[in-house]
């Protein structure tokens, strides 16, 4: 499970998360959207740990991330939206890596399977230099599925990747949801949050502005179509499209 409760995070006292609360269940899969500086990747870092919250309560798996860290980010695996990676460490070093950090049993078999699904076999001895964008981030995904995590946050998860290794990933983090994680999807391609995502939590200026699934969203906002997709909701949410 994933709880963030009043969530605030400010730069020299300029709020870019303001008071922002959700919750995803297990096996729940939540698209966070808004517009670019709305608050979406500050608000994943705060809950990945990268950098604290100015004030708030964030709980991974019922752990609380500001007393009990380790066992909370043990939970989780954040998926960033650049793939950072090890320019010395070949696809096998980087999954050997994580398999001894978060001490899978089963490591190197779960990890030729990750490979096998993200079309990565064969490419074992690779380094990163010798990757497209879209293989590393494949890697990246395979890393952070290695130890089965219960929580996953993923900042925009699609880029790079070509029609087959996209129809994949979408596979991958419907089953890691069936398989009991609660997930985070943060995009701009609003198409993959309609097609993947159980519930939608649009938001401005470090707020939420709806939340809740398409049926519930459409039914706060007025004078929209009852098949109205989410993008022309996302639109009229934000006030982007004009008034119209």
């Amino acid at each position: 499970m994933i709880e963030i409760t009043n969530l605030v995070k400010a730069y020299d006292g300029i709020k870019g998360v303001d008071g922002l609360s959700l919750r995803v269940e297990p096996g729940q899969i939540l698209g966070l959207v808004g517009p670019n500086g709305a608050g979406k990747t500050t608000t994943l870092r705060c809950l990945a740990g990268i950098i604290p919250a100015t004030s708030g309560r964030i709980t991974i798996a019922g752990f609380d991330l500001r007393h009990r860290p380790t066992e909370a980010r043990q939970c989780l695996a954040f998926v960033p939206d650049e793939p950072y990676l090890f320019d010395h460490l070949t696809v096998r070093d980087h999954l050997t890596l994580f398999a001894r950090l978060y001490r899978v049993d089963d490591g190197q078999a779960h990890a030729d399977t990750l490979l096998r699904d993200a079309a990565l076999t064969g490419r074992e001895l690779a380094f990163p230099t010798e990757l497209s964008r879209g293989m590393k981030q494949k890697l990246v995904v395979a890393c952070a599925l290695l130890h089965r995590p219960r929580v996953l946050v993923l900042d925009e998860p699609l880029t790079g990747l070509d029609p087959a290794a996209m129809r994949q990933m979408k596979r991958t983090v419907r089953q890691t949801a069936d398989n009991g994680a609660a997930i985070i999807i943060s995009s701009h391609m609003l198409h993959l949050v309609e097609e993947v995502c159980d519930r939608v939590l649009i938001v401005n200026q470090g707020r939420t502005v709806l939340e809740g699934t398409l049926t519930e969203i459409r039914a706060e906002l007025p004078d929209v179509d009852a098949d109205a997709d989410l993008e022309t909701l996302f639109l009229r949410a934000t006030g982007a499209d004009g008034g119209s």
